[in-house]
């Protein structure tokens, strides 16, 4: 079955939203939505899931992240412009990233190393994500322009929150990567704005309990 579906797209752009909303609240608050965390760090961790929908476990793991881009594409969301930002150059680094066999390779070697340590820790271990960390730091981080991530300076000089925020980011690279696997572009985001919304409120409606 092909990828290149509403759904999937819409869920692709769900993660970003996640994955960005998450390391907004961590640079702010120095605080997230620890389910909403488990399911994206977990995302990374999930490299020959079954759908699109299993990279998060379900739909109620990707819940918050399909709450922001429903108030993203209805223009809610114009408070917090560093969302935007950051989901923009999340897709643009992992389009430059594709590029970079020389970055793919450690990259996989880091993710493998963090699955075995989140089988015997579990996803949040600090372990866990000061590897992932590490890997988005000594890959992604050196690739232009970086993302300069806004917030209190009381959480961004915390290594651990630290940490949080760049396996975040890794995780927003994972959902860029499906994105585009599913057919996702700049062009399609502006034409199908509506449709995606749509999508976007039905899956919501789904995923209540």
């Amino acid at each position: 079955m092909s990828l290149k579906n509403l759904t999937n797209q819409t869920i692709a752009l769900a993660g970003i939203a996640q994955a960005c909303a998450l390391v907004h609240q961590l640079a702010t608050t120095g605080q997230t939505d620890t389910d909403a965390m488990t399911a994206s760090i977990g995302s990374v961790l999930k490299i020959d899931a079954d759908s699109v929908t299993d990279v998060y476990g379900n739909l109620n793991g990707i819940q918050f992240g399909l709450q922001e881009l429903n108030q993203q594409l209805a223009g809610k969301l114009l408070n917090s412009p560093e969302q935007a930002r950051y989901a923009a150059q999340l897709v643009y680094l992992q389009k430059q990233l594709s590029k970079r066999a020389d970055m793919l390779q450690p990259i996989q070697i880091g993710i493998a190393r963090a699955q075995a340590q989140a089988e015997q820790f579990g996803v949040l271990h600090p372990n866990v994500l000061a590897n992932l960390a590490d890997i988005y730091h000594n890959t992604i981080s050196t690739l232009q322009p970086r993302i300069m991530v806004v917030g209190d300076q009381q959480y961004l000089s915390n290594q651990s929150t630290v940490n949080k925020i760049r396996a975040l980011l890794l995780a927003g690279i994972r959902a860029s990567m499906l994105w585009r696997q599913c057919g996702g572009s700049r062009w399609k985001l502006l034409v199908f704005r509506g449709k995606l919304q749509e999508e976007t409120r039905f899956l919501l409606s789904q995923a209540q309990p």
